[in-house]
């Protein structure tokens, strides 16, 4: 294939916390630039009306949250969104020089060949579909050839083939478990599989879902590329005692001597029954839970105790061998990672299971689900249980903890399901996505 420019989304990159779609991002910058060709970052900034200053305001602003609005604020921005809903949006060309360091950005943004970004794009765009029930149109100078969109969101590139990835359809699935506006999600997936040029999902569980839920889709213009799973290469090569010995030295945690769940603490990752089997097995491994309290798991958090007070929901005793630290840099997630005697992925619904592909790249064994994509990813290289079963879930903790031969056997197991999953496995799948959607 001849050398092209694909365009990629920062809808999830420009998060002030790095989310599973975002490192989906990173890993497809990274495989579109190894296939040789062009990338571009397309983002919702606002970056100002000056070229001079652009690239200046981009790094300023990106990653962080919206400034606290008065109300007659917040009225004035919704209606001069609610306006510019109507209008096609444009992208402003962002600069790429040596001007702003931007090695803090490292291992968190592509190193794109271009930018571009058009002020609050995806707001405009979600003021669109609620209000029309339609893509905005975005224009640009020069657009890439492929417009790869890494999340369902209401846009449709001008001057480019459209391609969307629906990692997973949990909001029409799983409507419990999530908080989105369920018609407005089924018509904003409507809209990606009638006028996208092409969908782009994660696993064939997400495949058969989408056909299944949305006939009218054609078989050939549903792909499953699957993902790879980002790691750095210098992680890989060093030395797992060096990552052992810097986690026991911050967190007191040995090697192989603790259980880890990582993610959002949203219901579908399932973690009051991952709590209620670690304390039902009475492990005395520690369980570690690394991740930002969300929405839905108010019961789970009050196990950790008000710290002021001392009150926690199971009692002292009980919530000792629980660990709870917050959003950790990727760098250090990965050691932490790499170390657990296994990492807890019992989900009850999965698109892909990057958490369970990255423990795996790592050679740490997993305790996950029979439900959904996560068969496909785990394989050999962890134990699959019923995820509704917290019994099940605390047998197989108890497993890893009295059979350090069944460790070694999943470790083991590991290399051979990674392969299926490696960099290059993923590469020459986009390679055939991207021919056929230019050819179609």
């Amino acid at each position: 294939m001849t050398r092209l420019t694909i365009g990629i989304d920062g809808f999830n990159l420009a998060m002030p916390r790095g989310t599973g779609v975002a490192t989906y991002g990173l890993g497809l910058a990274e495989a579109v630039a190894a296939l040789g060709h062009a990338t571009l970052g397309v983002f919702g900034i606002d970056v100002g009306d000056r070229a001079d200053s652009r690239e200046l305001l981009f790094y300023d602003r990106i990653g962080k949250e919206r400034a606290p609005e008065t109300r007659k604020q917040h009225r004035r921005r919704l209606r001069r969104e609610t306006f510019r809903s109507f209008l096609p949006a444009h992208a402003y060309e962002v600069p790429i020089s040596d001007a702003v360091e931007k090695q803090a950005f490292a291992g968190r943004l592509p190193r794109f060949d271009r930018l571009v970004s058009s002020p609050a794009l995806f707001d405009i765009a979600d003021r669109r579909l609620r209000r029309a029930g339609t893509f905005l149109t975005l224009r640009m100078p020069n657009p890439p050839a492929i417009m790869h969109w890494t999340y369902p969101v209401p846009v449709r590139l001008e001057g480019a083939r459209n391609v969307y990835t629906l990692h997973d359809l949990v909001p029409l699935k799983l409507p419990y478990t999530t908080l989105d506006d369920k018609q407005r999600y089924r018509r904003l997936i409507e809209l990606c599989v009638t006028e996208g040029d092409h969908i782009c999902t994660v696993s064939e569980s997400s495949r058969a879902d989408i056909l299944a839920l949305f006939p009218d889709a054609a078989p050939d213009k549903v792909t499953n590329s699957y993902q790879t799973a980002p790691v750095p290469a210098e992680l890989l090569a060093r030395d797992p005692a060096e990552d052992a010995g810097v986690v026991e030295g911050l967190f007191g945690l040995k090697r192989r001597g603790y259980f880890l769940f990582f993610g959002a603490l949203d219901p579908k990752k399932n973690l009051a029954r991952i709590i209620e089997a670690y304390l039902t097995s009475r492990s005395e491994t520690p369980l570690v839970i690394v991740g930002a309290r969300h929405w839905g798991t108010e019961q789970e958090a009050r196990i950790f105790g008000d710290q002021k007070k001392g009150v926690s929901l199971y009692g002292e005793a009980a919530a000792k061998g629980l660990v709870q630290l917050d959003y950790l840099p990727r760098e250090m997630l990965l050691r932490l990672v790499r170390g657990a005697k296994a990492v807890m992925f019992p989900s009850l619904y999965e698109g892909f299971g990057l958490p369970a592909l990255e423990a795996i790249r790592l050679g740490t064994p997993v305790i996950s689900s029979t439900i959904s994509s996560l068969p496909e990813v785990v394989g050999e290289a962890g134990l699959l249980v019923d995820p509704y079963d917290a019994g099940a879930i605390a047998q197989a903790m108890r497993a890893l903890d009295e059979d350090p031969a069944l460790a070694a056997r999943l470790s083991a197991a590991a290399p051979a399901q990674a392969a299926k999953f490696s960099d290059e496995a993923y590469r020459a799948r986009l390679a055939a996505m991207y021919e056929r959607v230019l050819s179609s």
